[in-house]
């Protein structure tokens, strides 16, 4: 059961015990990953988005069908005095006044199943779970937050109000728990958490469900405003905490190299140019015209990650017998997955057969050519 927590409006000599001091004591009780939004490892900024992707900040995912043209990025506009540093900004550069039916903007991390077993989803002591967040928008009105349970489909919602246009309001919603619909015990999807910011008629023309029931797309987002009805709107969130019980608490900071850490069991960047000379790996010559290497990625990931590899004239080089051959890819292949993720790389040149060699980033290289692991949900 989860430990209930002091709130500032509720501390008197009669309700404080010690499990309530000691539940700030408990570690990653936000149940959402880089909530603060201070990790991006693919990028900064984005323009030009129309479609899903993982664009900027990790763990996020924005969902779009259909519904106008964004530019996302990490931005440093906050909420003064509280401690965050980082936001996430979408801003409508292409408006879609009317939206059709099945369109759709949802802001979302995918989480776990096997993070959120102790949430007992699916049987009578099932957990309330309470989202808090903070949030700023030009455009002002009704927004929804959604639970959505992958498993099983079935979903909750609540609608909050954004009441003053380019100003920072802390959002804290209460979802009951669910005892129905057990989440997998697995390292798959079970649990989805989705702020919307547009839908179509398919999502908004029915009664909204705010208890927990079969999954129901008319019910989803009823009353969600349309962020993308002017070029003129934004909206920034930071801060975004999940947790078991009813209440908030202060939002749960993390050391960088921890919520990196986190992060990158999902996505990293083990090699990346640098403007000039950049080592990837170690390895020999298979043949006289085939390196190989072995690439060390990280600690293990979620799954065997999708290898991707920047191309590009000259991108890459293989340095040996003191001069180097530049090609402009490089193959992977023979991923692992066990301990730390290490793959082969292998990369075309003229050298002579089981001689010693080296892969790099090519002095043309800059930090938009990468080599990259992912294993997101």
């Amino acid at each position: 059961m989860a430990i209930d927590k002091i709130t500032t409006a509720s501390i008197t000599d009669a309700n404080i015990t010690t499990a309530k001091l000691a539940y700030d004591a408990i570690p990653f009780r936000n149940i959402i990953i880089n909530g603060d939004m201070s990790i991006a490892q693919r990028a900064t900024s984005a323009s030009s988005i129309t479609s899903d992707g993982y664009n900027t900040v990790d763990r996020f995912i924005t969902r779009i069908t259909s519904q106008g043209t964004w530019t996302q990025s990490q931005s440093t506009t906050v909420p003064t005095g509280q401690g965050f540093a980082k936001s996430f900004k979408m801003d409508c550069t292409t408006a879609d006044a009317s939206p059709a039916a099945g369109d759709r903007i949802i802001f979302v991390q995918r989480i776990e199943g096997q993070n959120l077993q102790y949430l007992k989803k699916g049987t009578s002591s099932a957990e309330s779970l309470t989202a808090s967040f903070w949030v700023r928008s030009a455009k002002t009105g009704t927004y929804i937050c959604e639970i959505y349970d992958e498993d099983n489909g079935r979903s909750i919602s609540q609608s909050y109000t954004i009441s003053s246009a380019d100003t920072w309001e802390k959002k804290t919603l209460t979802f009951a728990g669910d005892t129905s619909g057990v989440l997998d015990n697995d390292n798959a999807e079970s649990l989805l958490f989705h702020l919307w910011l547009g839908a179509g008629s398919t999502y908004t023309s029915g009664t909204l469900n705010t208890s927990w029931g079969t999954a129901t797309n008319a019910n989803r987002a009823v009353g969600q405003v349309n962020l993308a009805d002017s070029t003129s709107n934004d909206w920034y969130v930071t801060g975004v905490q999940l947790e078991a019980g009813t209440s908030a608490s202060d939002f749960e900071f993390l050391p960088v190299d921890v919520n990196l850490d986190r992060c990158s069991r999902y996505f990293t960047i083990p090699a990346r140019g640098a403007g000039s000379d950049t080592t990837i790996c170690n390895g020999a010559m298979y043949t006289a015209s085939e390196f190989y290497g072995v690439l060390e990625v990280g600690k293990k990931m979620r799954a065997i990650p999708t290898m991707s590899a920047a191309s590009g004239s000259n991108t890459y080089g293989v340095l040996g017998d003191a001069s180097e051959d530049l090609t402009s890819s490089v193959a992977i292949g023979r991923i692992t997955n066990e301990g730390v993720v290490k793959c082969r790389v292998n990369a075309s040149c003229s050298k002579v057969q089981g001689q010693a060699a080296w892969l790099r980033f090519a002095v043309g290289a800059d930090s938009n050519d990468v080599i990259s692991a992912d294993a997101e949900l």
